[in-house]
């Protein structure tokens, strides 16, 4: 690992973090918090994506639906109307949106080909945002004078990895640069964050085989016909499933090449003093654990 020791970590000039974990356990508003005392440059994955590697494709699904108005059609046609995406750190709905969800096109789904399409694209994006992240450490530390870079993982990072392989090759640049740091949601954050989602689903990434298999057995379970879907019960159904397998991939990813941290933890952070005072106590717990 980058720091082995609290001592090492305590006394880096420059420190650098990857935080992992699922949706809601705390990576954007710690990143946020590193961010807000100064030395903190604040790298989200997420950003990278919907902007880098997909923003035109989310800006052209935008113009696509324009388009089906004869007034804007117009406006576009004659470059009248200028249409963007406002994604940020915080707003993630214009990737969310691209993204999609399967099944009845009259209840917002999207043909099953197309979405596994898309979801084969942004998972090249992740894979690049990723390794992009320490060519922009160096980049914030040699051009705005940050010594100190935070990365905020995309929930789906262990959907394209392979922690198990000491030769991953996302896993393997990003512990050379920055120290991974899974934060553990227990199971009271898990059940939160699925009664979140059943009020409100979102579109998810989910990797090919896993896709298959969850959408085959759903349509049986059912007996719907593809364009017969509700998306949002589609990814209802899909989204426990989802979470209870990503966990022991992120715990992996932990084990191997980084440390654990609780979120009841994180949510105590207010300070940068205190994420450090966090990290140098999972130093000293791993090493105690290795003994």
């Amino acid at each position: 690992m980058l720091y082995d020791t609290p001592d090492a970590w305590l006394s880096a000039p420059q420190r650098s973090v990857a935080l992992i974990g699922m949706s809601g356990v705390g990576k954007t508003r710690l990143s946020s918090i590193l961010r807000e005392e100064g030395e903190w440059f604040h790298y989200s994955v997420d950003y990278r994506i919907g902007t880098r590697y997909l923003g035109e494709r989310i800006t052209d699904e935008f113009k696509r639906e324009a388009m089906k108005s004869p007034k804007l059609r117009e406006l576009l046609r004659s470059d009248s109307l200028s249409i963007r995406s406002k994604l940020s750190f915080h707003n993630l709905t214009p990737l969310s949106t691209w993204l999609g969800k399967p099944g009845d096109p009259e209840r917002g789904g999207m043909d099953f080909d197309e979405y596994v399409r898309r979801q084969r694209l942004h998972r090249e994006a992740e894979i690049a945002s990723m390794l992009d992240a320490r060519a922009f450490g160096e980049r914030a530390r040699e051009l705005y004078g940050y010594p100190h870079f935070v990365c905020d993982t995309s929930g789906s990072i262990c959907e394209v990895v392979d922690p198990d392989n000491p030769r991953d090759p996302v896993l393997s640049a990003l512990s050379r640069a920055m120290l991974p740091v899974y934060i553990r949601g227990g199971d009271e954050h898990v059940a939160a964050l699925i009664a979140r989602f059943d009020r409100a689903p979102k579109p998810m990434y989910y990797r090919d085989d896993q896709l298959l298999e969850f959408w085959a057995a759903y349509l049986e379970e059912t007996g719907a016909a593809p364009d017969q879907v509700d998306p949002d019960a589609f990814i209802r159904w899909g989204f426990a499933r989802l979470i209870e397998g990503r966990r022991p991939r992120y715990q992996a990813i932990a084990d191997r090449w980084g440390l654990t941290v609780e979120a009841d933890e994180v949510a105590a952070i207010e300070s940068e003093a205190g994420f450090a005072a966090l990290i140098a106590d999972a130093l000293d717990r791993r090493a105690a654990s290795t003994m």
